[in-house]
């Protein structure tokens, strides 16, 4: 006879304060994990992944320009993030989503959104440059490559994806825009 594991709610609280998932993900998972914080947590973030590679091919017509204002004014961002419903582009977490990613090109500066937005005449001035440190050069230049500023574990793809994990819809960061007072 075997015994299952049966978390606690002050467990399930927890791991869903640290990764923002359904309840009912976070207890199957720690159930799944006897308990592990970490291993529930990695297991957590595999079917994130796994919902966002299933939902990638879904269409996007709804979504919201996300902002962020810095410096008294002097630099500011605007992003379009897309979903598939309105009811998930008005979710407070959708939308903190595209205010963190806002904040992230604030700080990290990208040039462009995917690597496929990199122009081909770049492209290849670039790989004859930097040769095998291309991707150094990406992982710079190419927002959804970028490691997230408030936790460099994550890239930007990775948080995308762990928000399409807990919104159960796609999620597509279409474009940005970067503004500074006295750039040209």
């Amino acid at each position: 006879m075997t015994v299952d594991y049966a978390p606690s709610a002050q467990e399930i609280k927890r791991l869903r304060d640290a990764t923002t998932a359904p309840i009912m993900d976070c207890r199957r998972a720690l159930a799944e994990a006897g308990g592990d914080m970490v291993k529930a947590t990695e297991l957590l973030l595999k079917r994130g992944q796994q919902l966002a590679e299933k939902k990638a091919d879904r269409e996007v017509r709804e979504g919201i320009i996300g902002h962020y204002i810095h410096q008294g004014g002097r630099m500011g961002v605007l992003v379009e993030l897309a979903c598939e419903t309105d009811f998930v582009a008005k979710n407070d977490q959708f939308q903190r989503l595209a205010h963190d990613i806002a904040v992230h090109i604030c700080a990290a500066r990208p040039l462009y959104v995917r690597r496929e937005d990199v122009p081909a005449d770049v492209r290849q001035a670039k790989e004859a440059e930097l040769g095998s440190k291309i991707e150094k050069y990406y992982e710079e230049s190419v927002l959804l490559d970028q490691p997230y500023v408030r936790d460099e574990s994550k890239t930007i793809a990775d948080l995308i994806r762990s928000a399409v994990g807990v919104l159960g819809e796609n999620i597509r960061l279409r474009r940005f825009a970067r503004f500074d007072i006295g750039d040209n």
